[in-house]
């Protein structure tokens, strides 16, 4: 039977919860157990495909499909696990669950109430995640802030699921702040209140995690372990990062909160190896050179936003080259307002434009494209970047002057970029393409030296694709087709013949790098930006 490790936050929200769970199921992994990641948010969207990037960053897109929340992009980075739909519940989606139950009369005519109804269908599908699994631990991420009205049901169920499975198969971990004041004096108070607040909900943490900018000394520590009724040894510190969020597992294991989940779980034999993570971090301290790179977006973007993408760049330049990354960003806004778009990308060794929706900055991520094509800059576009390449292409080479996607002009003479439904009255309409999907390489692409295969799968999340009736236009215009979907036959991948690397995708590389193993896409681009810094130099 899998045993669990249940982690919830206090105090405030964003103290990384997310990223101290992967942490330690990284450390666990390190020590030979199987793990299994779960996120439970408490919102009542039934998945996060339809949130703003700007309030939630980006949506991480799992194999079978499923859109969810950032978090299960670092359990992903973290760890080897696969990610599915049941890694992610959410308040909307156990709801429409027992509301269909409902509907089914599967509950026998008696009053669906949050108790026991809600919580059970909450630990069935937390139980459900271990039992498909088979893992030795499964780490459930409790979202949001203990106290907050959402998080009762979550907070309850978890409350039950630990005395259902009994003492040593599951543990809480409960990550809170340890704020600073004026005059440098650390306050323990918030997370004295906290701590109560889970013990009034009938939770005793076993482990507190304390969130505040240095490792925290004994003194603080015993004061805290004596207020919140926890031993001394169970209070760990997560502290503020100098470089990486990749340095958290190291720190975790040398505070020895490895051992003490460990002991606390029963599994007395094993012993973490974090030597991968040491010769990572030792890449990251001891770079050979800096690369430039500029990521092209919206005005304003927050970096998670583009989350992945930007992890994955850094895996590629560590892992791939040791070389540290310098990545800016590029508002396409200002470039539409500007004059001259030159400035913008002045001592860039490479341009990434990742996916984006909607009109705004349209321009200048246009100019962008157009300005990395002419100045044999390496030049790597994921989605909405791949399809403005085609664009590009149709308006500055072949003279479409009007070439559009009917995202933005449902009129135009060139259609470049469409949905399926308009390109084909055999597509289903309204579908977007989401999750894994095979796709086949053109024989002596570039695309087919960096995977030296011809048959990939690869994860998607689009609607919007290049119309296939114009790829000859495109092809003699110098824009190659290189990669085609096995499902539906539409266009995967375009490159510039007559570039030393540049190269649009239509699916989304991102969602499965990893620090140590970085995405041979990825790993090309850095490799092709290297090059040209090289020969500018």
């Amino acid at each position: 039977m899998s045993k669990y490790i249940l982690v919830t936050g206090g105090v405030c929200s964003s103290l990384g919860k997310g990223v101290a769970s992967s942490s330690i199921g990284s450390l666990l992994e390190c020590c030979n157990l199987s793990v299994a990641m779960m996120k439970c948010d408490p919102y009542i969207n039934v998945d996060a495909g339809n949130m703003s990037p700007y309030q939630h960053g980006e949506v991480y897109v799992t194999s079978d499909g499923t859109e969810t929340d950032l978090d299960l992009g670092n359990y992903s980075r973290f760890t080897h696990v696969t990610l599915t739909g049941a890694n992610c519940i959410t308040t909307g989606k156990i709801y429409e669950e027992v509301i269909n139950n409902e509907r089914a009369g599967r509950y026998n005519g008696r009053t669906v109430q949050v108790i026991p109804h809600i919580t059970d269908e909450i630990q069935r599908q937390i139980l459900r995640v271990g039992a498909q699994t088979q893992a030795d631990v499964v780490i459930v991420e409790i979202g949001g802030t203990v106290g907050d009205i959402e998080s009762i049901p979550f907070l309850e169920a978890t409350r039950q699921l630990m005395r259902k499975t009994g003492k040593g198969n599951a543990i809480s971990l409960h990550l809170t702040l340890v704020p600073i004041i004026t005059g440098g004096e650390l306050k323990t108070k918030p997370t004295q209140h906290s701590v109560k607040c889970m013990q009034e909900i009938g939770i005793q943490p076993d482990i507190l995690l304390c969130r505040t900018e240095n490792i925290l000394d004994e003194g603080i520590r015993n004061k805290i372990a004596k207020f919140c009724n926890v031993e001394q040894n169970a209070v760990f510190t997560s502290p503020d990062i100098s470089k990486t969020i990749y340095e958290l597992p190291v720190i975790f294991n040398e505070q020895g909160i490895d051992a003490l989940i460990l002991k606390k779980l029963g599994f007395t034999k094993h012993k973490a190896d974090i030597t991968p993570w040491k010769k990572f971090l030792d890449k990251i301290n001891n770079p050979k050179k800096t690369i430039k790179i500029g990521m092209l977006g919206k005005k304003n973007y927050e970096n998670d936003c583009y989350k992945s993408v930007r992890e994955s760049l850094l895996h590629a330049a560590v892992s791939a080259h040791g070389v540290k990354l310098d990545l800016r960003k590029i508002d396409a806004e200002d470039i539409e307002s500007a004059h001259n778009p030159a400035p913008f990308f002045e001592g860039f060794d490479g341009i990434v434009v990742p996916g984006n929706y909607g009109q705004r900055g349209f321009l200048g991520l246009l100019a962008g494209v157009q300005y990395a094509r002419e100045h044999n800059i390496p030049f790597l576009g994921i989605d909405f970047g791949m399809q403005i390449m085609a664009i590009e292409t149709a308006r500055n080479i072949i003279k479409w002057e009007e070439a559009d996607s009917t995202e933005f002009i449902q009129n135009t003479d060139y259609p470049i970029v469409s949905l399926p439904e308009e390109q084909s009255s055999f597509a289903a309409a309204g579908l977007m393409k989401v999750g894994n999907s095979e796709i086949t390489i053109t024989k002596g692409s570039k695309l087919k030296d960096i995977y030296k295969k011809s048959t990939i799968t690869e994860r998607h999340r689009n609607k919007y694709t290049c119309d296939k009736k114009y790829k000859d236009n495109l092809e003699k215009a110098g824009l190659l087709t290189s990669a085609i979907s096995v499902l539906d036959m539409q266009i995967e991948a375009l490159e510039w013949k007559n570039h030393p690397w540049g190269i649009g995708v239509q699916y989304h590389p991102e969602f499965i790098s990893r620090p140590t193993q970085p995405h041979p896409l990825f790993s090309a681009f850095v490799g092709a930006t290297i090059l040209y810094k090289e020969k500018k130099e």
